[in-house]
């Protein structure tokens, strides 16, 4: 299998086919296509070789080719509560940025994530929030209080990227820290305020990056993208989900938007070369929704 480069495509609907065509040629993927009005977005996943290729058929398209380390993550965007005083706009802000990169976001409010000595994190958010590839956890504009809240992502076992007011170089427990990012009443309009979204995202590749590369010392035994598509062909029902992203790509996985109980057993007996999807994945029950969450097993497991 091909190592496979993300990249965001924006241009025009107009012989958008050509890219199309030429993944299918070289083996790639069409992740996630968007339509708003003439005007066209795509996330791919290309071999690592083709990238000048692709480029140069875009540049044709006149479009614009960008890498983006995000397509193919699934991010949890988490805050205290869903109140008025603990998820304002940076929350949503920061997932809206996540999604213009590539990534699919979900926003998480925690049940007991106010005052600085009863607040925790309860069992279900934990395994909801490790159902992701990483968490953004939002925090406010005290120090002292982003100190405090460390408990909330403590043992949290995907990667934590943690925003807040305060400037510091880290958090601990966490990945990565930024700063200048706290609670605010309105959207991010300036452009300081939109920078500070752009480096979310930017640390989030780094992280996600970083993550795949460890992942590349025991491989998985194929690649999620390929069970998404496999998926998608042996299970029409798959893509006829009132979602976006009806499978949703992960790092180590997919996310089906179909109910666990009915479709479990035609999602295990997908066939991927001489083997079904059971015998080489974990396929569970999502916390969100009743979904079905398929987690592809690294091959020093076999």
């Amino acid at each position: 299998m091909h190592v496979l480069k993300y990249l965001l495509f924006e241009g025009g609907l107009y012989r958008h086919e050509r890219i199309i065509e030429f993944l299918e040629d070289v083996g790639g993927f069409l992740v996630q296509k968007t339509v708003v009005g003439l005007d066209l977005i795509m996330n791919l996943a290309v071999p690592e070789g083709e990238h000048e290729r692709l480029s140069a058929i875009v540049s044709e398209l006149k479009g614009k080719l960008t890498p983006a380390p995000l397509i193919g993550t699934e991010i949890g965007v988490v805050a205290p509560t869903l109140s008025r005083h603990h998820l304002p706009h940076p929350a949503c802000d920061i997932a809206e940025n996540l999604r213009r990169h590539g990534a699919k976001t979900n926003i998480i409010g925690l049940s007991r994530g106010v005052g600085q000595k009863i607040v925790h994190t309860t069992i279900k958010e934990k395994e909801l929030i490790e159902e992701h590839d990483i968490a953004v956890f939002t925090l406010g504009n005290f120090e002292k209080c982003l100190m405090k809240k460390t408990k909330l992502f403590a043992e949290i076992e995907v990667p934590v990227i943690v925003t807040g007011g305060p400037v510091m170089k880290s958090i601990p427990g966490a990945e990565a820290y930024v700063g200048g990012i706290g609670r605010y009443p309105e959207r991010a309009r300036t452009g300081e305020s939109i920078e500070k979204l752009r480096e979310v995202s930017r640390v989030a590749g780094e992280v996600v990056e970083q993550r795949r590369r460890e992942m590349d010392l025991d491989p998985l035994i194929v690649d999620p993208i390929v069970v998404k598509a496999e998926i998608e062909r042996q299970v029409p029902e798959s893509t006829e989900a009132l979602s976006p992203n009806p499978v949703t790509l992960k790092i180590d996985g997919v996310r089906v938007k179909l109910p666990y109980d009915d479709y479990k057993d035609k999602i295990g007996n997908v066939s991927i070369g001489d083997k079904k999807l059971s015998e080489f994945a974990v396929i569970k029950r999502s916390l969100m929704r009743n979904y079905i969450l398929v987690k592809v097993l690294p091959k020093s497991m076999f």
